[in-house]
């Protein structure tokens, strides 16, 4: 479990929000490179292949590639996935405006 904190408009005090649950892992592979990882949730494997990634991410020969084939289209497809929200935030967007009353 791990503790989720809060802030009202970002800039009060932080305050506690309540409880998540959290999966974590941490792996030691062949060469001594030891990787961690966390996931919000209760899936072990999932932590366990964050954790090999980051410990794979330390050996030099590796880290080129897992930056190009495994995180740039992660990025990508988050910014996909950011501009689609967007979009259909866009579509639904009401505008307000007050017409002032002369007396």
């Amino acid at each position: 479990m791990a503790m989720v904190r809060g802030r009202l408009g970002a800039t009060g005090n932080a305050f506690n929000l309540g409880e998540m649950t959290l999966a974590r892992a941490s792996v030691t592979l062949e060469d001594g490179a030891v990787g961690h990882g966390w996931v919000s949730g209760r899936d072990l494997q999932h932590a366990e292949l964050i954790a090999l990634i980051d410990a794979c991410s330390q050996q030099e020969d590796l880290r080129e590639r897992i930056d190009s084939e495994l995180i740039a289209p992660l990025i990508d497809e988050l910014a996909a996935r950011h501009a689609e929200a967007s979009r259909t935030a866009a579509a639904t967007r009401v505008d307000f405006f007050t017409m002032a009353r002369g007396e």
